[in-house]
């Protein structure tokens, strides 16, 4: 099994450095020299790495479109589209071969290799998004952002209207009711907007990723290499799949979840 805290590799002065940290490192130069690299020379007409960074920023900006307002998709496009690829190439590393495997460990004397190791203690490179305090961090950002985009679109009291206020036409001796409902209704949403939504991102994205790094690792750690490769090839390509569906559902779910907060009261019902 794969612990659930990453190795210390080195320590920088107090700061230690995780094999995961390394990884994130990696994957962060990876985005700039891609974005670089396709979109050095634009072109009007567009051609290889310059059209797959069209289709993509299309395609976000349109879904985005659908869902939120102009304004709004105007301030959560480079945050989202931002997440969704750092997501899936984070996700990706997970496939890798020698990812987990290469690292620090007891060397093995049944082996004739010099290298050799019988166990990886501290492998070099680990997942990004297999670390919970990644995942955590990227959802608290998400927090952070969230609140801020509501007060710039509701304001401070308006904000309060939103969460709190009555969102239906009552009568005047009902009125009493209804707002002490929708105050308790309010704090339900608080405590969604604060804790719930931060949390089910955070823990929707790590636990599968995590989960599926372990499941390889069991399958390919059978004594038979030739058995190791048969039952891990299905799940290796199912994997793939999950990376990237997991990559847009944590970036279609911030999305949904700012839509929420900055939608005008008068279209919530």
């Amino acid at each position: 099994m794969i612990p659930g805290a990453a190795p210390v590799l080195f320590h920088v002065g107090p700061l230690p450095v995780t094999n995961s940290m390394v990884c994130t490192w990696i994957v962060a130069a990876l985005i700039f020299v891609i974005i670089r690299a396709t979109t050095w020379r634009v072109t009007e007409v567009p051609g290889g790495g310059q059209n797959v960074m069209e289709m993509l920023v299309e395609g976000w900006s349109g879904l985005m479109g659908d869902i939120l307002e102009p304004k709004v998709t105007r301030w959560v496009f480079p945050f989202a589209t931002t997440f969704f690829i750092f997501i899936i190439i984070s996700n990706f590393v997970d496939l890798i071969p020698g990812v987990g495997t290469i690292g620090f460990g007891a060397p093995d004397k049944n082996s004739s290799l010099p290298f050799a190791i019988d166990h990886v203690a501290r492998p070099f490179f680990r997942p990004p998004t297999t670390d919970a305090n990644l995942t955590v961090a990227m959802a608290g950002l998400f927090l952070l952002m969230n609140l801020f985009w509501a007060l710039r679109y509701n304001g401070p009291w308006g904000l309060v209207r939103h969460i709190f206020g009555v969102k239906m036409k009552t009568g005047k001796w009902a009125f009493p009711f209804f707002l002490l409902l929708f105050f308790f209704v309010g704090l339900m949403d608080v405590l969604s907007i604060v804790l719930v939504r931060p949390v089910a991102l955070a823990m929707r994205l790590y636990g599968n990723i995590f989960g599926g790094e372990n499941m390889l690792h069991m399958m390919l750690n059978n004594k038979s290499f030739i058995l190791s490769v048969i039952s891990a090839l299905p799940f290796y390509f199912y994997e793939v799949f999950v990376c990237i569906l997991q990559a847009f559902v944590f970036a279609l779910l911030t999305i949904a979840f700012v839509g929420t907060i900055c939608t005008p009261m008068d279209e919530e019902h």
